[in-house]
């Protein structure tokens, strides 16, 4: 995964815990605006959530930003 995306993944996720708390959860859609203007980003992300780490659709926040700063 690219680190521009790992950076941003971890900016939302960290956004989204001070505002919700600890158990908010978060898809690979939180990571992007609604009008998608960075298509390969998207489907990176989504290939990482869905193929690779077989996520559920909602998963907590928390989880999300430790798989990726253990480089997951």
């Amino acid at each position: 995964m690219r680190n521009e995306l790992r950076a941003k993944i971890i900016e939302v996720c960290d956004n989204k815990i001070a505002k919700k708390g600890t158990s908010v959860g978060v898809s690979f859609y939180a990571f992007f605006a609604n009008k998608n203007d960075t298509p390969e980003l998207l489907m990176e992300a989504a290939t990482w959530w869905i193929q690779t780490h077989q996520l559920d659709h909602f998963v907590k926040a928390e989880k999300i930003k430790e798989m990726i700063i253990k480089g997951l």
